[in-house]
């Protein structure tokens, strides 16, 4: 977005005396470092902030609803994990999101669109659009981006804090290919459109989003409002399989292989012999059989402002 529209914009999301909930992972890659430089930013552009540490996400759910008829948006700094801690309460409450992407991956500001400058986002809050977003749902619990099970929730096992603050986005790819070499195929039963699908797979991913695990595509043409849930099941029987897979996983033309399972739906089922642990937005909160459903338009978020002509 260029300075011009910046600075003309013809409407506004929110006033310019919003008063804004502001929380800040402190744990994030950028946490803290990031909270004072965001919270400069914001002053200056109008913002009026209730400022609350979050050294456990965890506890959002709560800040959230404590402040719901004080403020008129809230404001989230950190990686997916965070603001999938805040979903629940966001969805209660009917409260926009800002977004400040302080943490590791940072994909659904990808998928959003917002900048990782911190200045330019805090800009985007100020005068963005907003976007009403669709949200996935399994068991109960709300995700933004993608679940998944079997080869990613191990990387998430083994993605300590520790290495992601040291390594950042690589991490991820370092992680991953210890994990690939040590991957087993399990046995898994998928329902979806009235069909049902049995099979062998490595990881199974139903996306709401489009990006995941540090900037790979669901599918091609996902998006995060197009009202359907985009799954892959890789059907693979060696870890050496996957390796060719890779690059086109950037972009999602993975679909296309012929080891590939892609089906789209609004609701889908899975079964396993065992129950597996499921990895929303890079935290494991549930475990198979699990119920997936999109939920349409649930919350509005704070986007980059669409061309002036």
């Amino acid at each position: 977005m260029d300075a011009d529209n910046w600075t003309y914009r013809l409407q506004r999301a929110l006033p310019v005396s919003s008063r804004a909930l502001l929380l800040v992972n402190r744990h994030a890659r950028q946490g803290q470092q990031g909270l004072v430089e965001a919270i400069d930013c914001l002053k200056k552009l109008g913002f009026d902030l209730i400022e609350e540490s979050t050294e456990h996400p965890k506890h959002l759910y709560e800040v959230i609803l404590r402040y719901q008829h004080e403020v008129d948006l809230v404001i989230v700094g950190g990686g997916d994990g965070t603001l999938n801690a805040a979903v629940d309460a966001l969805v209660e409450t009917q409260l926009p999101l800002g977004i400040l992407p302080l943490g590791t991956a940072n994909d659904l500001a990808r998928t959003l669109k917002i900048p990782n400058s911190l200045s330019e986002a805090c800009k985007v809050i100020a005068y963005g659009d907003l976007r009403r977003i669709d949200l996935g749902l399994v068991n109960g619990k709300y995700f933004f981006n993608v679940a998944s099970l079997g080869l990613s929730v191990k990387i998430t096992q083994r993605l300590t804090k520790e290495i992601k603050r040291r390594w950042g986005i690589f991490a991820y790819a370092a992680t991953a290919l210890q994990v690939i070499l040590e991957s087993r195929p399990f046995s898994a039963e998928i329902r979806i459109n009235g069909q049902s699908f049995r099979g062998k797979t490595v990881q199974i991913a139903v996306g709401n989003g489009r990006y995941y695990g540090g900037g790979m595509a669901v599918a091609p043409d996902a998006t995060i409002d197009d009202q359907r849930l985009d799954l892959y099941s890789l059907e693979i029987e060696h870890w050496w399989q996957i390796i060719p897979l890779l690059p086109a996983m950037r972009n999602g033309q993975h679909i296309h292989w012929p080891s590939v399972r892609a089906l789209q739906g609004k609701e889908i089922e899975i079964s396993t012999r065992k129950p597996r642990p499921i990895n929303t937005d890079g935290e494991i909160t549930t475990y198979t059989p699990a119920h997936f459903r999109v939920i349409s338009r649930a919350i509005a978020v704070l986007v980059p402002p669409t061309e002036i002509s």
